[in-house]
């Protein structure tokens, strides 16, 4: 297994996290996927198109729109607000996703990207990646 670690520099915020995970996998031979896992409740990766940084922009945004801060949430732990549409958020998305390999590298589409997905920014991160045979 490998880690990542990152520092994220907004509440919401979509990394594309694409390269580091490549050099991950370096020596990783023989692998026939990678596993991306994300080891935070308030946190998840995501892949999407990489090409135009606006795509995450807009994923940004409607994912602050689908879960709003300003509802009645029970979960409140952090003084500066509640935290609660942080781990909504990341259950949205996912804590992992799995990457096939061809010839050990990542085997996205064309303009697919891998993005790290924080809610609860801005903080230390950090992601695992465990090749698999």
């Amino acid at each position: 297994m490998r880690e990542i670690s990152l520092r994220t520099e907004r509440r919401t915020q979509l990394v594309d996290i694409t390269e580091e995970v490549s050099r991950a996998l370096e020596s990783a031979n023989g692998a026939a996927a990678a596993l991306v896992y994300v080891p935070h409740t308030t946190a998840g990766v995501t892949i999407n198109e990489g090409a135009d940084p606006a795509v995450a922009q807009d994923l940004e945004a409607a994912l602050e729109r689908v879960v709003d801060d300003g509802w009645e949430w029970k979960h409140v732990e952090d003084p500066d607000g509640p935290n609660a549409p942080s781990h909504i958020r990341a259950s949205l998305m996912s804590p992992q996703i799995l990457v096939p390999l061809r010839d050990g590298r990542l085997a996205l589409g064309r303009w697919q990207g891998i993005f790290f997905c924080e809610f609860d920014g801005p903080r230390e991160r950090k992601v695992y990646v465990t090749p698999l045979q």
